[in-house]
């Protein structure tokens, strides 16, 4: 069965065909375990298969690793069967096994120190150094990577990157686009509130917005989601499980936010579980399932770090989910009552 599409063409330029389901390849970046080369060449295979067409990548991701190892993927493949997308921001330094980076989080990686840079010459250094390592000729998408305060630290620095992305990168970004050697741009973040900032002060396309149009919360619906129907700009929502918890349920040591889940995140979860379980729905599949419910939605892209686990993401996103499970989840508090469900 061929997977479900959504097109999206915003400026009329033809646009994206994105499959409903994507295909998020940090974990390939061997994130907090290393896997072998073949086995993350066999999950990518895995989801072509199945027809999975859009497939994004970094080159944070076990700092080139991700990136090299879809070079080998996509080789054979023909360019206008797919989408994709990676991102700027950082450049990479080759460094001294003791100075490297990303110790405990990258296993078996390249030795290298990351730079945050979002100025001009930075955004265009990033893209050639991703088209190297991609081995492709033309990237479809970029995103702005983490300007957020997980990874800058404050509110005050992330204000400064804005800044310093909207005199130089954001030009550059903008020049591409117009040039038609990219299809669109925006900023792959952890938070809404730095997407909506950035909407507010330039002409973005879509943004891949990490946990935080989930089933487990929807406060990017106070403002930012309106805006982005407004204006026409698509969502692709990474991390739909909340790093693990809507994927496992709340077991012990679930994660969430890349943290142990607190006891009330547990909770919450463990409610949402129930009322699933009692109409015969999987948690995943409802999680998977939820965000699409959302016009902006252009696709959902959960990671996969082994056979299994794609398995059961291609399996979620396959699934129906009875609208008494949305009304159910509406009437206990578990969902917001504005949430798109139909």
């Amino acid at each position: 069965m061929a997977l479900k599409t959504r097109h999206w063409d915003r400026l009329g330029n033809g646009g994206l065909t994105f499959t409903e389901i994507g295909m998020g390849t940090a974990p390939l970046g061997n994130l907090y375990r290393a896997i072998p080369d073949d086995e993350a060449h066999a999950i990518l295979e895995q989801a072509w298969a199945a027809g999975v067409r859009y497939y994004d990548t970094a080159p944070l991701y076990g700092f080139g690793l991700s990136e090299t190892r879809m070079n080998r993927f996509l080789r054979d493949k023909p360019r206008e069967d797919y989408v994709l997308s990676t991102k700027v921001g950082r450049l990479l330094h080759a460094c001294a096994p003791g100075d490297r980076d990303g110790v405990g989080k990258w296993f078996e990686v390249p030795n290298r120190k990351e730079e945050y840079d979002y100025s001009y010459d930075g955004v265009m250094r990033s893209v050639e150094f991703s088209l190297e390592r991609l081995g492709v000729d033309r990237i479809d998408m970029l995103f702005v990577h983490d300007i957020d305060v997980p990874n800058q630290g404050s509110r005050a620095n992330v204000f400064a990157k804005v800044d310093e992305l909207m005199a130089g990168g954001y030009h550059a970004l903008e020049k591409m686009r117009n040039a038609g050697v990219i299809k669109a741009f925006g900023a792959g973040v952890n938070e809404w509130e730095v997407a909506q900032q950035l909407t507010e002060r330039g002409d973005f396309d879509i943004f891949l917005l990490a946990g935080r149009y989930t089933l487990l919360e929807q406060g990017a619906m106070d403002s930012f989601l309106p805006l982005c129907e407004a204006r026409g700009i698509g969502i692709v929502t990474g991390g739909p499980y909340n790093s693990g918890i809507l994927a496992t349920g709340p077991v012990d040591g679930a994660y969430y936010n890349y943290e142990p889940a607190p006891r009330e995140v547990l909770d919450k979860v463990a409610a949402i579980q129930n009322v699933c379980e009692a109409h015969g729905v999987r948690l995943i599949d409802a999680a998977f399932q939820f965000p699409l419910l959302h016009p902006t939605t252009v696709s959902v892209i959960p990671g996969g770090q082994g056979v299994a686990e794609m398995e059961s993401n291609l399996v979620a996103s396959r699934a129906a989910i009875p609208g008494e499970v949305w009304a159910e989840l509406k009437a206990g508090g578990l969902m917001r009552e504005d949430a798109p469900v139909g």
